[in-house]
Parts: C-alpha cells; sequence; structure tokens
C-alpha cells in the first residue's frame, strides 16, 4: 500500500488517481505504476535511508543532461519517494542491442576532469562513496575496494584473508590500471540486464543508476558480471569508442568490487569469488 501522506500528496499535485498497479522486481523500494486518467508514473517509495530516492534522481538528472541514451523522466522526488514517467514498454528488434551499445558509448563520451561525483550515493542497498579524486588509480583502491571491505567490516562479516590479499593487491594496483588516467566517463554504474528496459520506442531505457564518472570499462565490466549481454552490444560499443589494449586484462579487477558489494549484502559463495579474482593479480 502507498502510504496515505504520499497518496494524499500526490493526489493533491498531481489530480484524482484512478489506478494503482504493484509492481514486482524491486528488491529495495515498494514500486508502484499510478494512473490518473491517460497519464501513468512510476513511483518508488518504502522505508529507505532518507537520502535514497534523492540520489537516485540525481543520477537519472546526470544521465539524461548528457542527451546520450534514454532513462525515466523525473516527476517529483523527496526523501520519501520518487516519482517517474512510466516507461511503457516494447519489444527489442533486431538492431536492439547494436543501437544500446552505441547510445552506451556515446554516454561514456561524456566526461568530468575528476573521478567520483558531487556525492555519495547508492550501490544496491550499500553506499557508494564518491569522493573526487584526480587519479582513477586512487579513487578505484580507496572509494571502491577498501570502502567495500570497510562495509564488510561493519557488518560484522569475515574478512581476515580478504584484507591480507587487498594488502598485497595495494602494491600491484598502479600497474593493474596503468594508463587508465584519461578522460573520465559518466558511468551508469550498476548495469546489468535488470537495469534496463526496453522502451516502447525500440530503444534501451536504462534504470536503477548508481552515477559516478570514472573509468569506462568498469561500466563494461559490470555488464559481464551475470552472464553480459549479446555480442552486438559490444561490437557497436568497441565501433563507436573502440577500448584501448588491456581491457580484457583489467575485466576482472573491475568486477571485484561487485562481488564484493555483493558479499557485503548477500554473504555467502562471494567471499571467495571475490578472493579468486584477487589471485589473479597478486
Amino acid at each position: 500500500m502507498i502510504p496515505n501522506s504520499i497518496h494524499t500528496h500526490i493526489e493533491e499535485r498531481y489530480g484524482t488517481i484512478t489506478a494503482i498497479q504493484s509492481i514486482g522486481g524491486g528488491c529495495i523500494a515498494n514500486t508502484y505504476k499510478i494512473t490518473f486518467g491517460n497519464i501513468a508514473y512510476f513511483l518508488k517509495c518504502g522505508n529507505l535511508p532518507n537520502d535514497m530516492f534523492i540520489k537516485e534522481a540525481d543520477g537519472l538528472q546526470e544521465i539524461a543532461n548528457s542527451k546520450t541514451i534514454l532513462c525515466p523522466k523525473i516527476i517529483e522526488f523527496n526523501s520519501d519517494f520518487l516519482l517517474l514517467d512510466f516507461i511503457e514498454q516494447g519489444k527489442r528488434n533486431s538492431n536492439f542491442f547494436t543501437d544500446f551499445g552505441k547510445n552506451f558509448a556515446l554516454m561514456h563520451k561524456h566526461t568530468a576532469d575528476y573521478c567520483g561525483f558531487y556525492e555519495d550515493n547508492y550501490i544496491g542497498a550499500t553506499v557508494q562513496k564518491n569522493t573526487q579524486l584526480p587519479s582513477w588509480t586512487d579513487f578505484y583502491f580507496e572509494n571502491r575496494i577498501v570502502f567495500q571491505l570497510k562495509c564488510m567490516e561493519k557488518k560484522g562479516l569475515p574478512t581476515a584473508e580478504l584484507r591480507a590479499k587487498i594488502t598485497k593487491l595495494e602494491s600491484q594496483i598502479s600497474n593493474i590500471l596503468l594508463g587508465s588516467d584519461d578522460a573520465f566517463s559518466l558511468l551508469h554504474g550498476d548495469l546489468w540486464h535488470g537495469n534496463f528496459l526496453v522502451h516502447a520506442n525500440g530503444e534501451a531505457c536504462v534504470i536503477d543508476p548508481a552515477v559516478y564518472y570514472g573509468n569506462r570499462e568498469a561500466d563494461l565490466a559490470m555488464t559481464k558480471l551475470f552472464g553480459g549481454f549479446p555480442t552486438d552490444f559490444y561490437t557497436a560499443y568497441s565501433k563507436e569508442f573502440p577500448l584501448p589494449e588491456g581491457y580484457e586484462y583489467r575485466e576482472g579487477i573491475y568486477r571485484l568490487y561487485h562481488i564484493m558489494n555483493h558479499y557485503t549484502l548477500f554473504g555467502g559463495s562471494y567471499y571467495q569469488q571475490a578472493i579468486a579474482i584477487i589471485n589473479q593479480y597478486i
């Protein structure tokens, strides 16, 4: 159920709600399609940290500002809810992943002079540290790997072996990421097959971002974490924005952040997966 205070606020602002449909698929927030006559919006609400919806809205706006790839339009947001336009979904055509890969590359051409973002945000339910730094190597090691280790320890998870491995990794990280301090791309931050929709117009529409600026290889590595996208996506991406030599070698180190985050969130076998990745580099 939509909380009464949110329901009342929305009706006072936008008119009488004529239909409410609960939507599955979210593991953090409660989600609904709410209809006003022939207009539909997407509502996220729930008992979450009071800045989570604000940070998601800021990330969506950053992507929208790049004018490169579709994302939901923000209607309203505050600490209690996020209201977006409802994305009517269509079917993938034969060029869907080709166009998706090209547009994702165009988003990565939107750059900044620093790594990070003007605020911390969230990767799933975990805080994502975005302190701005001029060095990608320093940013990635401190704000991604080390910070995730601290998140694990804060939850009381076993980390002794992993901490020892990360200590060894620190002496190698500059060599592993050598040459990565070029332009810093706008990153979605959490793109996998669950974080995009097929828009009614046939284009890919990205959702649920964990936005920051950094090395674009980190974004592409995430897309491959849970089975990856079809080859057409990566071929079109590389044609639009060719990747530097050695990117395949670095994919593992970028997957490490997300594997560590999954251990922070869910525990279990992700711990040994993180160990196995680091062992490839030390």
